[in-house]
């Protein structure tokens, strides 16, 4: 279908399709970084754990210098860059002249810091936001099942923020949490509408913005190569009679700009192989059939810590019951120790024994964990 943008005899002009593969890109850059730290900080939670804790936060400072250094040394951001689009200033000349003129970045064309920095607000600043009154609207209690929550403190928190009527901050509260799910879907409705009107050539911009911005999005040329190439070869020619001080000091100041260009490779193969991992280990995988393979038999479930001849009886034949209130389970949580209570029975005992009923060993309410049938 890419023939949708090329009726124009615009060879330059990006396909819708490329333009959503670079936004796809870019969106999961976040949850890949989210995941390597949130491994790494299980091991070093001294180091991480506040940095996981605060991710939208650093994700965006971290952003911040690596679409700032692409915008001003490639015209285009990360994601972008990978797809081999730029960015340029909106032309102010017809049609054919601007097709003509297709070689490299002509100085009218390339972006200002007025450009970069508005470009910084919507690809930075914006899916910031959207991040925070997501976080916000789920805090408060949107989107979250009732079940999860069931007579627990999250629910009872949940309620003393919305249901204080009586004062202003409960009623702006309760007015966030209805009108934030019309605002989300108009805007995605909104960004819908431009992505359509581009795709029929009813719109030179797929994003609403970009028009406010003062910028179109370009394919890269063969003059954009070239020109990538030639300065390319500029910068690793050997210079003569440079001695070891300079060669240092070229080197620090240098390596910078080498990391953040050598992101455009390695951040997009660190989340293929996150995706990779998630597929070798998720249950539904064919590399689960390797477990039976000639490399040995699978390795057995560890066993169920026994009951303390204190705590509380365990009948063995009655599956689906909890031990506590002897009637069925509602919304299965299990502790450390491994057996499973409703979450209610549970929530209540460990918050006032501080121990697992059956085994009597120390458990904590955060140490609940739901399981999922």
């Amino acid at each position: 279908m890419e023939f949708f943008n090329d009726v124009g005899q615009d060879p330059l002009k990006p396909s819708l399709f490329e333009l959503v593969a670079q936004e796809q890109l870019r969106d999961l850059l976040q949850p890949a970084l989210k995941y390597v730290l949130a491994v790494f900080a299980q091991r070093y939670p001294r180091y991480l754990i506040r940095i996981v804790n605060r991710h939208e936060e650093f994700y965006a400072f971290i952003m911040l210098f690596v679409e700032r250094h692409y915008l001003r040394k490639h015209n285009a951001s990360f994601s972008e860059n990978f797809y081999g689009l730029k960015r340029r200033r909106k032309a102010w000349i017809d049609t054919e002249r601007t097709i003509a003129a297709v070689g490299g970045i002509p100085p009218g064309e390339k972006l200002r810091s007025r450009e970069i920095w508005r470009s910084l607000f919507f690809l930075v600043g914006v899916p910031y936001l959207r991040v925070k009154a997501r976080d916000y609207y789920e805090r408060l209690g949107g989107g979250v099942d009732s079940d999860i929550l069931e007579d627990g403190g999250d629910r009872r928190q949940i309620q003393a923020l919305t249901e204080e009527v009586s004062t202003i901050a409960g009623r702006v509260r309760r007015a966030y949490k209805t009108l934030y799910p019309w605002f989300n879907t108009s805007f995605e409705v909104w960004l819908l509408a431009h992505n359509v009107a581009y795709l029929f050539d009813r719109s030179p911009f797929y994003r609403p913005w970009l028009a406010w911005i003062g910028v179109d999005l370009r394919r890269l040329s063969a003059d954009d190569f070239v020109s990538r190439l030639a300065n390319l070869g500029q910068s690793i020619s050997p210079e003569k009679k440079r001695g070891i001080m300079a060669s240092i000091r070229r080197l620090i100041f240098s390596s910078p700009q080498l990391l953040l260009d050598s992101l455009r490779l390695l951040l997009p193969t660190a989340i293929f192989f996150i995706k990779f991992l998630e597929w070798w280990y998720s249950p539904g995988s064919p590399a689960r059939s390797l477990s039976t393979s000639p490399l040995g038999p699978a390795v057995p479930p560890p066993q169920m810590l026994p009951p303390h001849p204190s705590g509380l009886s365990v009948d063995g034949t009655k599956y689906g019951y909890c031990p506590l209130c002897n009637g069925p389970i509602n919304n299965a949580t299990a502790l450390p120790s491994g057996y499973v209570f409703c979450y209610r029975c549970a929530h209540e005992h460990v918050e006032k024994q501080g121990k697992c009923p059956v085994t009597l060993l120390p458990a904590r309410v955060w140490q609940l964990r739901k399981v999922l049938v």
